[in-house]
């Protein structure tokens, strides 16, 4: 373990091996980065992890990649040469956990699957994250969170009912399946605590975020329901919208609970409607939304932004401004939480970005460092791992590294 690892930090002394590309299993390691695992970063010498170009960048340097990369050492090695194969081999009997996301039967045709790894490393956790899973008619697809998103069911409940299917403009199957992964190498080690044996991981984009997407095949299954997109309506209540103020921006109202919904009919004018007894339900209001959107839409329009999101806390009433990553970096909520923390980057400087997922009150996560060059700690880890100079220069002359 690196000395920058406090050893409060609740996965220190935990290594990862992060073979995985662009982007669900990369940020998997990344979440247990942040928590004390030490990461180790394996890229092919040749073909960086293609998130380092991914989006703008400064002075040449990827900006994604160092959110990606942070708490990460990065090193080289092509695993398709034999001495990368063995250096892996030899790195894997170190680790606790390998990330990967090659197709399936890309690790077995360089004999690295899981008969060679195990055998290395019998407590070793592989976590393989593709797009289909390790077996079935689509396994071998190529797959991307894009696809996720379109076979899931998200896409066809999102946007208006009148419009096309709607994919979300940034990686969302993929960072909800980084979540999964990660608490999936969470659960196999814990297993290994118990048994003493790793074991396989075999997660899919495709199925964390149907699971995040709710009961819909349970309705299909016992009613015969299909979800149908309603834009920024919801079919289990209303007023639930985004609404224009006078000063041209917007806000997002939510009425899940009762007591709310009657709360902005209040405040907005209408009381009369809470004595409507289509108002008593959530669904009953939802298929009256016309109604409601209309006098609350008319009474937000009236006024500015800073005029109704104070009327909305006075009332106790749940509002929130709509809000783009400008607002976000001034918000004083995020500023109190520290949601957005400033990194010091050698490269670049002071970096804000997001920090850690969540807050321990006694072990806390911790931005050690931005993400790192491409193979910038190689000759240090392999050093570590008992390689001489003499070696290091032949798997160089190899191609390995």
């Amino acid at each position: 373990m690196t000395e920058n690892t406090p050893r409060t930090a609740p996965l220190h002394g935990l290594r990862v091996l992060d073979l995985a590309t662009l982007f669900a299993g990369p940020l998997a390691a990344t979440l247990l980065g942040d928590f004390g695992a030490e990461v180790i970063k394996v890229e092919h010498p040749a073909k960086p992890d293609p998130s380092r170009g991914h989006g703008p960048s400064k002075d040449g340097v990827g900006l994604w990649w160092k959110l990606l990369g942070r708490n990460k050492r990065t090193i080289t090695l092509n695993l398709s040469t034999p001495g990368g194969r063995a250096t892996l081999l030899r790195l894997a009997a170190t680790a606790d956990v390998i990330v990967e996301n090659f197709r399936p039967g890309t690790l077995e045709k360089w004999d690295l699957g899981w008969e060679e790894l195990s055998a290395a490393n019998p407590r070793l956790v592989l976590t393989r994250v593709t797009g289909f899973g390790q077996f079935g008619p689509y396994a071998h697809r190529p797959g991307f969170g894009t696809l996720a998103e379109a076979m899931s069911g998200f896409a066809a409940i999102t946007g208006e009912p009148d419009s096309p299917p709607v994919l979300p403009p940034f990686g969302l199957a993929d960072s909800i399946a980084a979540l999964a992964t990660a608490y999936a190498v969470m659960t196999a080690l814990a297993a290994r605590d118990r048994s003493g044996e790793g074991q396989v991981v075999d997660m899919a984009l495709i199925e964390p975020i149907l699971m995040v997407l709710g009961p819909q095949p349970l309705w299909y299954d016992q009613l015969g329901h299909v979800q149908e997109r309603t834009g920024n309506r919801s079919a289990n209540n209303a007023p639930r919208n985004t609404y224009r103020t006078a000063d041209g921006t917007w806000v997002a109202v939510s009425t899940s609970a009762q007591s709310i919904a009657e709360r902005v009919m209040r405040l907005v004018g209408r009381p009369e409607l809470i004595d409507e007894p289509w108002f008593a339900t959530g669904a009953e209001r939802a298929a009256h939304a016309d109604v409601l959107d209309t006098a609350v839409g008319g009474w937000i329009a009236a006024r500015s932004r800073t005029e109704v999101l104070a009327a909305f806390e006075k009332a106790e009433a749940a509002i929130a401004p709509i809000q783009d990553v400008r607002d976000v970096m001034a918000d004083p909520q995020y500023q109190a939480l520290g949601t957005v923390t400033t990194v010091d980057d050698p490269e670049l400087g002071p970096l804000r970005m997001q920090n850690v997922l969540f807050r321990l009150s006694a072990t806390p996560g911790a931005i050690r460092w931005a993400g790192r060059p491409h193979g910038a700690d190689t000759e240090s880890v392999l050093t570590e791992l008992g390689l001489t100079s003499t070696e290091l220069t032949a798997l160089r002359e190899a191609g390995a590294l």
